[in-house]
């Protein structure tokens, strides 16, 4: 049975960017059975875009839809340290920071981060290739236009990001076994600067969001750099969801023509090399 999925208003638009208990109403969703994928679009009337939408979100990155554009820009990215709390999304864990945490700059707008979560495994393909674990860095403009920063991780060494909050999560799970769904957690400082290192390529298309009500006109760029994540990292991640909500990635959705364009350094471009398909640097 699916588990009762709580969102407020304000979640449609930014991943539940919204935890006030007040405004909460029931739909239900989950990533298998009766309510699974395939289903979402028949849930809500303001879901029915996941089902009928043609920019849909995630895809897999083929070297045969990928087009190098000389005309992108370098991903500038600012993020200062700030402070945050940590929340059980149901269907994901997620950190949402509380005031200015920094922007990214995309054809001339301003678009400021509010907030990252994770999924598991990757719901972005490499060239076919499913990795364990990808966050998504969530920002929004004023006017609500959403850009998602996209990171792909191996199992590997830990992740300094994930480092931060480790205690926190343990803390999480142990409220989330003893039914404490709705409780945040403060987490204190976050610095998500160290995200920034080594970012000279990164992939880019228009798609949608990948949880109801998948809205399209969503901007991602899906940085080109492969992070890694210890084992003990992903299964803190996991151990706060119910078990339809462990594996939260979506499955693939289709191009249908869209082309993904890829961003290289200039001081990285030799040859051809930036035009092939090469996702780990």
């Amino acid at each position: 049975m699916a588990l009762q999925i709580y969102f407020s208003i304000i979640s449609f638009a930014v991943f539940a960017l919204c935890t006030s208990a007040q405004n909460y109403f029931s739909v239900n969703f989950s990533y298998a059975g009766p309510n699974g994928p395939e289903k979402w679009g028949s849930l809500s009337p303001s879901y029915a875009v996941c089902s009928n939408g043609k920019a849909q979100s995630p895809v897999n990155l083929m070297k045969t839809d990928i087009v190098l554009n000389k005309q992108l820009k370098n991903l500038d990215r600012h993020y200062l340290p700030t402070n945050a709390t940590l929340v059980n999304n149901i269907f994901n864990i997620g950190v949402h920071f509380e005031g200015k945490v920094g922007d990214i700059n995309i054809n001339g707008k301003n678009y400021s981060l509010k907030q990252l979560h994770w999924h598991s495994p990757s719901e972005h393909m490499a060239n076919g290739c499913i990795h364990d674990a990808e966050l998504h860095l969530v920002h929004l403009t004023q006017d609500n236009d959403i850009a998602v920063v996209a990171v792909l991780y191996k199992l590997g060494d830990p992740d300094p990001i994930i480092s931060q909050i480790e205690d926190k999560l343990v803390e999480l799970r142990k409220k989330t076994r003893a039914g404490n769904m709705d409780d945040l957690i403060a987490l204190g400082t976050i610095d998500v600067e160290e995200i920034n290192r080594s970012s000279h390529r990164y992939y880019r298309y228009v798609g949608s969001l990948t949880t109801p009500p998948c809205k399209e006109g969503v901007t991602w760029s899906i940085l080109g750099k492969l992070r890694t994540l210890s084992k003990e990292q992903l299964e803190l991640l996991k151990a706060p969801l119910g078990a339809e909500f462990k594996h939260n990635a979506r499955p693939l959705q289709q191009l249908n023509g869209r082309k993904i364009e890829m961003y290289y350094h200039p001081n990285h471009l030799h040859g051809t090399r930036a035009t092939q398909f090469e996702y780990h640097e």
